[in-house]
């Protein structure tokens, strides 16, 4: 008895590791330049790049289909697979009302059933509508009430084989903020965007809906439990249909994005093109009236000059602004246009200019579409190696979320530019801050710098370990570190990131990075790992500890590299005097102990005797102890015990295993 109930749990395991291996995953910020979507009878893809179902025809339909099958049962079961897909549509009626709608479609087959078909959503027709032999399921988008029996025209269903609903409702979605339900009319031409998530175990079927640009509510439209498994072939086609009645409406579909076993990912709706409105030409007639009034033939010439003017202009922006975008662009998402970024910039103005180095200039930007603030980093030609390896590792790194690191938002390339977009940072980088002569109301204290670095050491944790892939940042220093709104730390420029899989060795790649902060390795090598981030991190703490560069050619020689200062002080028990100055005595003695002598643990010339980011982190926090018998590799083979030097040299460890604050400071 006490084994049965383990054996539904059995069973759940064995359905998702099935399922697990069967995975199909597409998006589609836009249909420029695809070529394999399956389309038929009015169905086409628009020269800015919007899927096109119908046109103002009457009587027509247009179905486009995905190439590919997708695995719709488990093998040798009943059990329908579990699904997720997303899609932005909108409806343009081009009279006094809309001309039937448009569907997501699950179906046998991508071309067209016959026969009879297919004046119903083009779908179904006389011979065929309520066949359980059709193997067909909808989620409509109406505007007429059709079969449907509703009381408005807009509706949402779920249809089985037939043009009957299952399970309908009136267009509108719930909205998280003020706990309301507010309405939707598919007939305004705004577009929309819906949710279709089915649950292949629990046999839920959620189809939920919302304006352009407001989030997945939290509750969905529709709920509805169905067992497809008698539905469901093997292998089904997903795709779109739509249809037109005797009040013609265009059908069109911006963006889609599926995935089975797992949540489609999002679309990037800045990136998105839409088809242009109808136009009404009364404001344009009423114009020509008025300025015929005022005397065409006295201004006629004035007009024709400035349009001349005007066109010229127009093409030389457009010429500025054009792009050329390669068919392998396409499979990588978070893609800017470059228009847009462009435009977000001010023609990345000389004003809008953030910061610069050897790897590029940082523009302040606004997104026109959203109005959110932003930071585009334009990269110089000479700096980037393999355009295509490069955007698609930028594509993996745009999906990482982290508290403690700057989000990656997208990319473009044009031309011989390679741009990346990135959260903006309102207090800048960590390096004005520390390095340059602020007022005294400025200056980070020492609690702040401390919470900096914990935080920097958490989002190297995760890059390091608890993603799916390992990432290697490569770039690890003062000005890569941002501070928010709220002076918290966050890691960003992933420029030079790479990334190789969990418990594999890096490739050997071009030497890249800042002098100071690159791992001695690096240098033979020619292979960045996590440990070398390590090292790049040690010397961030000897920086935020001692208020400098880690080269000062100003300095005197013995204080001219930060790390040979720091070792030879520790070694002369005289720690006090890296200390940053600009911090007085507001510091805590045994957190600056732990951070100082860790930084020499980080910066030691082996990889192997380096610690691991989770036991930087542990010391950071004080759960673990930074014990004294570790060996600090002072030079290339010469190394130094601190267990063996006498307690006048080496201070004793306080409970969070730091040099005390009796011998620390060394007479400070």
């Amino acid at each position: 008895m006490a084994a049965t109930p383990i054996l539904p749990f059995l069973a759940l395991t064995l359905i998702t590791t099935a399922f697990s291996q069967t995975t199909t995953d597409f998006i589609f910020n836009g249909f420029a330049g695809v070529s394999n979507l399956t389309m038929e009878n009015a169905a086409t893809i628009t020269p800015t790049g919007v899927l096109q179902l119908t046109n103002t025809s009457t009587d027509i339909f247009g179905r486009a289909f995905f190439p590919s099958s997708v695995q719709a049962l488990l093998p040798n079961s009943t059990t329908p697979f579990t699904f997720s897909t997303t899609f932005v549509f909108q409806i343009l009626k081009s009279g006094t009302g809309g001309g039937h709608g448009l569907t997501f479609t699950i179906s046998p087959t991508k071309t067209t059933p016959k026969p009879g078909c297919c004046p119903y959503l083009g779908l179904f027709g006389i011979e065929n509508n309520g066949n359980s032999s059709n193997h067909i399921l909808a989620v409509e988008f109406d505007t007429v009430r059709g079969f449907s029996f509703f009381t408005d025209n807009s509706h949402v269903g779920i249809n089985i084989n037939s043009i009957v609903s299952n399970s309908s409702a009136s267009p509108s979605y719930y909205d998280n903020s003020t706990d309301t339900t507010i309405n939707l009319d598919f007939l305004s031409g705004d577009p929309f965007q819906a949710w279709i998530d089915f649950n292949g175990v629990s046999k839920l079927l959620n189809v939920t809906l919302a304006p352009l640009n407001v989030p997945k509510p939290s509750k969905p439209l529709i709920s509805y439990t169905t067992n497809l498994s008698t539905v469901f072939k093997d292998y089904m086609y997903v795709g779109f249909s739509a249809s037109t009645g005797k009040q013609p409406s265009s059908h069109y579909v911006s963006g889609w994005s599926f995935r089975v076993n797992g949540e489609a990912q999002a679309l990037d709706i800045s990136s998105l093109p839409f088809p242009p409105r109808p136009s009404t030409g009364g404001s344009s007639s009423s114009k020509l009236s008025s300025l015929a009034i005022a005397g065409i033939t006295f201004s006629g010439t004035v007009v024709v000059v400035v349009l001349v003017i005007a066109f010229v202009l127009y093409l030389r922006q457009r010429a500025r602004l054009a792009e050329n975008i390669e068919q392998w662009e396409l499979d990588y998402p978070h893609r800017f246009p470059y228009k847009e970024l462009y435009k977000a910039t001010k023609g990345f103005k000389e004003g809008e200019l953030l910061g610069k180095g050897g790897f590029g200039h940082v523009y302040k930007g606004v997104l026109r579409a959203t109005g959110e603030e932003v930071a585009v980093k334009r990269i110089s030609n000479s700096s980037r190696q393999g355009v295509r390896e490069f955007v698609a590792e930028i594509s993996s790194l745009g999906r990482l979320r982290h508290r403690h690191l700057v989000q990656l938002q997208g990319w473009c390339k044009r031309h011989d530019d390679l741009l990346l977009v990135y959260e903006f940072m309102p207090n800048g980088s960590l390096d004005l801050f520390i390095f340059e002569n602020h007022d005294k109301s400025l200056r980070l204290s020492w609690e702040q710098r401390y919470k900096i670095l914990k935080g920097i050491a958490l989002g190297l944790l995760y890059l390091h370990e608890e993603w799916e892939q390992v990432v290697v940042h490569r770039d690890v220093k003062a000005s890569n570190v941002l501070l928010d709104a709220d002076m918290n730390g966050r890691l960003g420029d992933f420029g030079l990131a790479r990334l190789y899989e969990h418990g594999q060795n890096p490739n050997t790649t071009h030497v890249v990075g800042t002098l100071g902060y690159m791992a001695p390795e690096i240098s033979r090598t020619g292979k960045a790992t996590a440990s070398s981030d390590v090292f790049g991190f040690g010397t961030l703490l000897l920086e935020v500890a001692c208020g400098r560069r880690p080269v000062d050619l100003s300095a005197p020689p013995r204080e001219m590299l930060l790390l040979d200062w720091v070792r030879e002080s520790y070694m002369k028990g005289k720690l006090s005097e890296v200390v940053d100055a600009k911090l007085g005595k507001a510091y805590d003695v045994e957190e600056m102990g732990l951070v100082l002598r860790l930084g020499l643990v980080c910066c030691q010339s082996s990889p192997e005797a380096r610690p691991s980011m989770r036991q930087v982190t542990k010391y950071l926090n004080g759960d673990d102890y930074l014990s004294s018998d570790l060996v600090l590799q002072f030079s290339e083979g010469d190394s130094m015990d601190l267990a063996s030097r006498s307690p006048n040299d080496i201070p004793s460890s306080s409970s969070y295993g730091v040099l005390s604050s009796g011998s620390f400071l060394g007479g400070r």
